[in-house]
């Protein structure tokens, strides 16, 4: 989709294969004008966008967030576990896809947190 940035480097946003879409990890930005951006903010607002944005390639992929089985959660700092849990609950109320959570040093532009997700078709 038009509203997901391209790729920085040799991999995809998306890919089908049989009844599964498998997308890459996904933090948050902005991307205006064709420039990507590091979303600034607290654990909340950056997970919101990061689940915007997997909406988004989900269904230019013909999927859903309602079509989501596993997702791997990377967050630099374990004590926002807690605010990023409230908003992801919010999205996944019921029937929650099987999820990975870890705590790692770093990630991309300095982002808080990053989802990959695998989604049904």
């Amino acid at each position: 989709p038009e509203k997901i940035p391209k790729p920085a480097g040799p991999f995809s946003v998306a890919i089908k294969a049989g009844d599964f879409v498998f997308l890459q990890g996904f933090v948050a930005v902005t991307y205006e004008g064709g420039r990507v951006e590091p979303l600034r903010g607290d654990i909340k607002v950056q997970t919101r966008r990061v689940l915007e944005l997997i909406k988004t390639a989900l269904e230019g992929a013909g999927s859903s967030l309602d079509k989501v089985v596993r997702a791997t959660v990377f967050l630099t700092n374990w004590d926002d576990y807690p605010g990023f849990n409230e908003v992801y609950a919010q999205v996944f109320p019921k029937d929650c896809p099987v999820r990975s959570t870890v705590q790692v040093s770093k990630l991309w532009g300095d982002a808080a947190i990053e989802i990959e997700a695998t989604a049904l078709r």
